[in-house]
């Protein structure tokens, strides 16, 4: 357990990008329709409604750490009367999604400026400030009132992370204690900070994040959707003009997209890096950067969601060396505290703020928590939630060799059957007990011919029923290719058959691969998928529900598949570990 830090720090008072003059956006001198915060004025909730009950909210700007002209922009919310000696604890958030006038698009009704309520649920349902913690959101560069061209996480963002940190240390009214909060996009620069090794930051809370970047926006070589959508939506973010009340120096750097066009150009192109050894991918695989981190870190992950999929996770937290608390389940992307219209929880599990804040007090203050709660709450395709020490638990690992087969590979539409020509499927014996597949399955095979390749697995019933629950592609080529297929914890129940399949990737309504067939026969030999198998038996319940897409996710995706011919068995777990 860490111990939380106390310093005296001095107030730091920076320059940054001068204020560009002419803009259009700053033309006109702002209305006084709110009280607007300055860095040495605060505006609490009585002032300006857009401010949090119980806060007092300051704007501040400072440079990026890596010596450019950056000028990053800050809306800091502290408890509301603290004292001007009184030091608390600061949650950082560095994201694209805080500026003034809406996250990903114009929100369209906000009549006047105030600080963004992205993160309004952290604050009222973890009761941020009766609990005497800071909240300090950071605009990227290019987002926001910060100014400068994004660069997705590049060596820019991961600058303006680090400058983010040690700025929050550094304020007066800092302890010296940092933690990082977020969920997807700014759950992604808590990686970072991780990453970052920096003595300041103390715990990181990342809800969905993307584990290597590489892998969200190409599959082993096959493009995927967001490699075109992904740059065009923060484009288009980052273009969100300012408000009309907005100070001068906001105004001007939320115009910086507009008055430098060749930022939208930069960010697109380098989407497009297709090698991920380059020097541009590198930089952003934070799963090989997380080698030897240690900070704090406690995260969620929908197992069948396909926004920030489970690409990448499980080779992070083996190079994470540090405390791990983690939920995962069959949920989309998802805040763990997301309800839908009618009260229920998405994820299905009570307590997501209470388990938050204890983590941030013990890591930041250093204060023991009160209740013990599992390091891993884990739920698998039945619904039933179970703790874990760690993810994932092996109690035996199966290596299935596969039999030949070929497939064409013409990026047929609609369900793949063994008929088809466009997929060959092999299954197993019906399974002798239930049996959990978890961590990361691994394919490995020698091909002919050029092309592309899918590779699913699904849970087939004995009457034919199928459920799809992993699947990943990969360009092929002459030779022997290997590849992960997604993270997974898929229970087959005793009596149900495994079925692989092998074919050409199928658009469909998971698929979000852009597709080149090469209309080739692709002959497949020397198959071996490796599995990570748990016995169910073992488990230790925990209190939850069942995740409510869960049922939407089987109903959409099941198929078909006639059990035909078994090949290969999966392997009891109380088998010797050297049958198959």
């Amino acid at each position: 357990m860490s111990t939380g830090k106390t310093r005296l720090r001095a107030g730091v008072l920076v320059a940054g990008l001068p204020v560009i003059l002419g803009l259009a956006a700053c033309a006109a001198a702002p209305p006084a329709t709110a009280l607007v915060a300055t860095d040495t004025e605060s505006v609490t909730h009585a002032g300006n409604g857009r401010v949090p009950e119980g806060a007092e909210w300051t704007q501040h700007y400072f440079p990026s750490s890596d010596g450019s002209d950056t000028d990053l922009h800050a809306d800091v919310l502290l408890p509301e009367g603290l004292a001007e000696d009184e030091q608390v604890p600061v949650i950082v958030s560095v994201g694209a999604y805080f500026g003034h006038s809406g996250e990903a698009l114009v929100a369209g009704d906000e009549e006047h400026t105030g600080p963004s309520d992205r993160f309004g649920d952290l604050i009222e349902g973890g009761e941020l400030f009766d609990r005497g913690y800071a909240l300090v959101m950071v605009d990227l560069r290019g987002f926001g009132g910060s100014s400068g061209c994004l660069d997705f996480m590049g060596p820019g963002e991961q600058a303006d992370v680090k400058a983010a940190i040690e700025w929050a240390e550094s304020q007066p009214w800092s302890t010296g204690s940092v933690g990082m909060y977020g969920k997807s996009y700014d759950a992604i620069t808590g990686l970072v900070g991780n990453n970052l090794k920096l003595d300041a930051l103390d715990a990181v809370v990342a809800q969905a994040p993307m584990w290597d970047l590489h892998r969200s926006v190409r599959s082993n070589g096959v493009p995927r959707a967001p490699m075109v959508d992904t740059a065009r939506s923060y484009n288009e973010t980052a273009k969100i003009p300012a408000l009309p009340d907005d100070d001068d120096r906001y105004r001007a750097n939320a115009a910086y997209e507009l008055e430098v066009p060749e930022c939208e150009v930069m960010n697109s192109f380098g989407y497009k890096t297709a090698n991920p050894d380059s020097e541009f991918w590198a930089t952003r695989d934070l799963a090989a950067q997380a080698a030897g981190t240690d900070t704090p870190l406690f995260f969620t992950q929908g197992l069948l969601e396909s926004v920030t999929a489970p690409e990448g996770m499980q080779e992070f937290l083996a190079n994470h060396t540090g405390p791990q608390r983690g939920w995962l389940g069959p949920w989309e992307h998802i805040r763990g505290n997301d309800r839908d219209g009618e009260g229920t929880l998405k994820a299905g599990r009570e307590g997501w703020f209470d388990e938050v804040m204890a983590f941030y007090d013990e890591h930041l203050k250093g204060k023991e928590p009160a209740v013990d709660v599992p390091a891993f709450s884990i739920q698998d395709s039945t619904g039933s939630w179970r703790a874990q020490d760690t993810w994932p638990v092996v109690e035996r690992d199966a290596n299935i060799v596969l039999s030949p087969g070929s497939y064409v590979d013409d990026g047929a539409e609609g369900d793949l059957t063994v008929q088809t020509g466009n997929s060959y499927i092999q299954f197993s014996q019906p399974l002798e007990q239930e049996i959990r597949i978890t961590g990361t399955p691994r394919i490995t095979f020698d091909a002919t011919g050029h092309g592309n390749v899918m590779v699913k697995l699904h849970d087939v019933a004995p009457d034919g029923n199928a459920v799809l629950f992993d699947e990943h592609v990969s360009v092929v080529k002459p030779g022997t290719t290997t590849f992960d297929l997604k993270s997974t914890d898929w229970t087959l129940p005793a009596g149900h058959v495994l079925a692989v399949e092998i074919g050409t990737i199928e658009s469909g309504v998971f698929s979000n691969w852009i597709d080149t067939p090469s209309n080739e026969t692709i002959a497949v030999t020397n198959a071996q998928l490796d599995l990570a198998l748990d016995d169910p038996a073992d488990d230790l319940s925990t209190p939850g529900e069942q995740a409510l897409y869960l049922d939407l996710y089987v109903e959409v995706s099941k198929q078909e598949i006639p059990i035909g011919p078994p090949v290969f068995s999966v392997p009891a777990i109380s088998e010797p570990s050297s049958e198959n």
